[in-house]
């Protein structure tokens, strides 16, 4: 295998990793753009675009089934506000859906990737 050939295998893998990966962060995005207040469907994908460097896109299907599962879960709520067309709802993110973010981060990140000896692994300095 060439040089040329190994970085483009490794591109692949690498690829297939974010991918998974990029599925099980869905919440944890929208939920942050939630945090940084009230937000229409647009915005909440302006967010996560933005914020994510544009490594994450997710479509309105799966962001409306999100929206509607943290809804049914009472981590959000919504209120509807007048747009060109239909109304939009307006989403928030509920006390219920502050504690689970606040608790979600700490427990899975920064109680894990804060730690020195972790942060040495993955490039971090240990006095930042």
């Amino acid at each position: 295998m060439t040089k040329t050939d190994d970085i483009a295998y490794i591109d692949r893998l690498l690829t297939g990793w974010e991918e998974v990966h990029k599925k099980g962060q869905l919440t944890l995005w929208v939920l942050l753009a939630l945090k940084d207040g009230p937000k229409h469907m647009a915005e909440i994908k302006d967010f996560i675009n933005s914020s994510t460097n544009g490594t994450l896109a997710v479509d309105d299907n799966s962001l409306y089934r999100a929206l509607r599962r943290y809804h049914d879960t009472e981590m959000t709520s919504f209120v509807t506000a007048p747009g060109q067309g239909p109304d939009r709802k307006i989403y928030q993110l509920s006390p219920i859906g502050c504690d689970v973010l606040e608790r979600f981060v700490r427990r899975n990140i920064v109680d894990v990737f804060y730690r020195p000896e972790i942060r040495s692994l993955i490039g971090g300095r240990e006095n930042d």
